[in-house]
């Protein structure tokens, strides 16, 4: 079984196997967590993310896909990269957030990591109510299949996300 640790904090400063970012579909940074972790991990994260916009993702990676690049100079031996869904009162993309986590979980096993520090998906600029993506995501996290991933940390950058997400690990 998974353990989940909670972390009040920056993601970017974590020491893990993988890091994710949530991202946009163009891979190229953006604002939030996605331009932090592109500037402390400098500029071989953008190569990569250009790299895979020449190749594989040439319109960009769809929303609750993932992956994987160097993390550059960050704590870490990879930066996981998924894009969240936009939050909608009109209709239920709460599968898509989940595949945020599932995949990103996969593509970490698939890359032998054993320690894996997320954000708190969707739940910034993306407007998700925190407390349903604490939920979404501690679910999703407890019924994925991902060995050898043994820890699964939350990043959570404020006191209502770390207070959302130990409601629900708790």
């Amino acid at each position: 079984m998974v353990r989940i640790t909670l972390v009040q904090g920056d993601i970017t400063e974590q020491q893990a196997d993988a890091i994710v970012n949530a991202a946009n579909s163009s891979l190229l940074g953006g604002g939030g967590v996605d331009g932090a972790i592109h500037r402390r991990g400098g500029p071989e994260i953008l190569e990569a993310c250009r790299a895979l916009r020449a190749s594989h993702y040439g319109k960009g990676l769809a929303t609750g896909q993932a992956v994987a690049t160097t993390a550059g100079r960050l704590h870490a031996d990879h930066v996981i990269h998924t894009v969240g869904p936009v939050w909608s009162g009109e209709e239920d993309r709460s599968s898509l957030l989940a595949s945020c986590y599932r995949e990103s979980l996969r593509i970490a096993a698939e890359l032998g990591a054993r320690t894996i520090a997320f954000p708190a998906i969707s739940t910034g600029i993306y407007g998700w109510p925190m407390d349903d993506g604490a939920r979404i995501a501690v679910e999703t996290v407890r019924t994925a299949s991902a060995a050898p991933v043994a820890e699964v940390r939350f990043v959570l950058f404020d006191d209502t996300a770390y207070e959302a997400f130990s409601r629900q690990v708790t």
